[in-house]
């Protein structure tokens, strides 16, 4: 163990929206990276084309940028001709708790420095969202799993009711690294470390446009609102920003240092 780092940094990247959000990161991650000595960049990037859903393409920009892994949601089936590259690339999740036998993967391994195993989980919630299987029995499973051989545990917990968000953060304090909120795209400002270790957000926000409705065109949404008709949205291009957190992990116990919230420039 002496050869390891005591620490790991860890740079999670809030939900990626369309164009705007693309070229925000691309601007900002290698400094991010460089600044902070950026172990594990994550991502969440359901909404990476046109707001929702992903492309092969977009996803290997993300790559090519210093992602290392692009978690997601429920935006993740929306473009089916994404669904080989999901199937076949191991560094892209979706939500695990969806019926096993659908296409992809809801967790993955990633070995920082090819010595210190970390495990990166997706899940989704039930909560005003589609009735999958429950995600606190899923995330059990997967640390049970691994437990004897894997100290760090990142999850991204993508779900609407923030009540749910924070009972699974209690829930594993202490047996997960860390908890991040996705899918609302309002950051939180209750970044904090519980207890027994396990650092917590409920919601990271999103990297994208901030003049907008979580994202997208403010009369395309209001239009929704007043009508209740499906108008397709469309990302918004104005005051961009990119949201995330920073979290230091310790490599023999597994517990978090520190959390920082981001909202840059």
């Amino acid at each position: 163990m002496s050869l390891k780092k005591k620490e790991i940094n860890v740079l999670f990247i809030a939900d990626i929206i369309g164009k705007p959000g693309l070229e925000i990161t691309s601007s900002l991650i290698a400094h991010l990276k460089k600044k902070h000595r950026v172990d594990l960049c994550i991502a969440n990037g359901e909404n990476g084309a046109a707001g929702k859903g992903l492309s092969d393409n977009i996803a290997k920009t993300y790559f090519s940028l210093g992602i290392d892994v692009i978690t997601s949601g429920n935006h993740i089936w929306d473009n089916r001709n994404f669904h080989t590259f999901l199937a076949m690339n191991n560094n892209v999740l979706r939500p695990y708790n969806y019926p096993e036998d659908n296409i992809g993967r809801g967790y993955t391994i990633v070995n920082i420095l090819d010595q210190i195993p970390v495990l990166v989980l997706n899940l989704q919630g039930k909560t005003f969202m589609f009735p999958i299987d429950c995600p606190f029995r899923a995330a059990n499973e997967v640390i049970d799993k691994y437990k004897d051989k894997i100290k760090i545990f990142i999850i991204d917990f993508h779900a609407e009711a923030s009540a749910e968000k924070m009972a699974l953060g209690w829930y594993l304090d202490g047996k997960a690294s860390a908890v991040i909120g996705t899918h609302t795209h309002v950051q939180t400002a209750d970044e904090q470390i519980l207890p027994r270790g396990t650092a917590y957000i409920t919601d990271a926000g999103m990297t994208g446009p901030f003049d907008s409705v979580i994202g997208m065109k403010k009369q395309i949404a209001i239009q929704r609102f007043l009508k209740q008709i499906p108008i397709r949205y469309q990302p918004a291009t104005d005051n961009v920003r990119l949201c995330g957190v920073l979290i230091s992990i310790n490599v023999e116990t597994g517990k978090a240092s520190s959390i920082q919230r981001l909202q840059l420039p």
